[in-house]
């Protein structure tokens, strides 16, 4: 089987300018799929627009992640922050239906800044499956699957709150709905837990999306680090893995130039 990866315009092909324009430059260099993460600064016209004009899928959005300028990444988690969440749900599902998008990630936010994790935990944990609740039902009457992304705390963010697929197998197993989902990004699995192999053929079954980069560079997947990506690849071929893997990576150059790794692939694959 041939895997099929999507280019993360919010990462990629930033010498196209602005997002809307990336869609384009994806298209061309011969991508089927995209995904982005913040698309809300856009008018939802110019991007459909654009990726109308690219002929791409848009495989994934990101849930509107409150005030960035403020700090939050993200509102699921937070106290308090309840109605925000579901005016940010409806904003996103607009975004999410005019361009045909059948998966939203569904950002859990920060540690408020004047707690602590652990004085935290009881509290953002409960607004969270709340939270989880109200948007799987909402989101599945769209046709939406809602993920959830742990992203780690050594390295990229000590303040957010889902740090590990063990904590969201726990988080969905409260939520009780089968409309939400793991979102898997390698990168922050081999910060966290590393475990690779085991950890897809253990958490398949709940694994609706799954994102690669290089660690600890965050490069591209053929780059110098500590993932073998070949032998990666090699498994989520052998256990039947037919979802997008998205390309959630900082290019070292230009991105079309890095981009020989997925060229060579392809041309395998055939």
């Amino acid at each position: 089987m041939t895997l099929k990866f999507c280019a993360n315009i919010s990462w990629m092909f930033r010498e196209a300018g602005a997002v809307p324009l990336r869609y384009g430059a994806a298209g061309r260099a011969g991508f089927r799929g995209v995904e982005a993460a913040f698309l809300y600064d856009h008018p939802v016209e110019e991007v459909v627009k654009a990726k109308e004009e690219a002929g791409v899928e848009q495989v994934l959005i990101n849930m509107f992640p409150g005030n960035l300028a403020e700090g939050e990444l993200g509102l699921a988690a937070l106290p308090g922050r309840q109605q925000a969440f579901k005016d940010g749900l409806e904003l996103s599902i607009k975004y999410a239906n005019a361009l045909n998008c059948k998966r939203m990630h569904l950002m859990a936010g920060r540690v408020p800044v004047d707690w602590s994790r652990e004085a935290a935990l009881p509290s953002m944990e409960e607004t969270f499956v709340e939270n989880l609740k109200f948007a799987a039902a909402r989101l599945e009457k769209e046709g939406i699957l809602a993920l959830i992304e742990p992203i780690n705390s050594k390295m990229t963010d000590p303040k957010y709150f889902l740090n590990t697929p063990q904590q969201a197998l726990q988080i969905m197993q409260k939520v009780g709905h089968s409309n939400v989902k793991l979102q898997l990004d390698f990168f922050h699995q081999q910060i966290m837990d590393g475990n690779l192999t085991n950890s897809i053929k253990e958490y398949l079954p709940h694994i609706g999306h799954m994102q690669i980069s290089q660690v600890p560079g965050r490069g591209e997947p053929d780059s110098e680090g500590e993932v073998n990506y070949d032998y990666v690849f090699s498994v989520l071929e052998s256990v039947g893995y037919g979802g997008w893997i998205g390309l959630e990576y900082n290019p070292a150059g230009d991105t079309v130039t890095g981009l020989e790794w997925w060229r060579k692939y392809m041309s395998k694959s055939k």
